[in-house]
């Protein structure tokens, strides 16, 4: 059984937190995953650093580019990850070139070595991933994260959750990550519409989840919220893991 199946069948309210491989420092990543996990975070992205990360803001695309210089790399990442000892789900998140790069195949099978269970490159189009990957995802047990967002129509959504067996990334506005910070009328029609289409996969929803009340509001139209850049600047800001989880939830 995958660990994200267990955990939408187990929990409501599902707290998220993404952080990029390699930031702040370069070995950073095995102890912010072990203090994410104590403090109480029911699922982990880890973000695989790029050069032209092209959803995502100010933020996360500085935390990207302070990793690369670290050294951080796909390689060393599955070097580390072996010895983190998360229990929790854990997804890696990033774009198709690095992953490319260093091959598909070999790609999951070092993921599915490392535990991880789920994988999240929003530049991969469904149609490719259908004809080219899907059958070497199932083979390591590895789900598959699509997005949708305001504009994706009724028809693409439906398509997504017929091919989508983890949860689907439902991304609160078209922006790039960490730029409209909060859930005003538009966002919550844009949920209330999701809601109504009663997907038969759990919805997270992301971008622009920063607090303890947007995440509150996010759990009222989907099974939890990812926060990424709220969490990144309080990494930066060199304060305890703790203190960011326990003012969330």
């Amino acid at each position: 059984m995958n660990k994200l199946n267990t955990l939408f069948r187990e929990k409501k309210n599902i707290l998220s937190i993404y952080f990029t491989a390699g930031f702040p420092k370069l070995d950073d990543t095995n102890f912010i995953l072990s203090e994410l996990e104590k403090s109480g975070a029911d699922m982990i992205e880890i973000g695989i650093p790029f050069s032209d990360p092209l959803a995502d803001g100010p933020t996360i695309q500085h935390s990207s580019e302070v990793a690369l210089r670290n050294g951080m790399n796909l390689q060393l990442l599955f070097q580390q990850l072996p010895t983190a000892n998360c229990q929790l789900p854990t997804l890696l998140m990033g774009y198709l070139n690095p992953v490319l790069q260093f091959g598909m195949e070999n790609f999951c099978r070092k993921a599915n070595e490392v535990g991880i269970s789920g994988v999240i490159l929003p530049d991969l189009p469904m149609d490719e991933y259908l004809s080219k990957y899907k059958n070497t995802f199932e083979k390591y047990n590895l789900k598959n994260i699509f997005l949708i967002t305001p504009q994706t129509s009724d028809a693409r959504i439906k398509m997504i959750d017929k091919h989508s067996d983890g949860f689907i990334y439902m991304v609160s506005s078209a922006s790039t990550t960490g730029t409209k910070m909060g859930i005003d009328s538009e966002k919550e029609k844009f949920f209330q519409r999701i809601k109504k289409m009663k997907l038969k996969n759990p919805v997270m929803i992301g971008f622009g989840i920063s607090d303890m009340e947007s995440f509150s509001r996010a759990c009222k139209y989907a099974n939890g919220a990812i926060i990424g850049s709220a969490f990144i600047k309080h990494l930066e800001s060199g304060a305890e893991v703790k203190k960011f989880i326990s003012g969330i939830k």
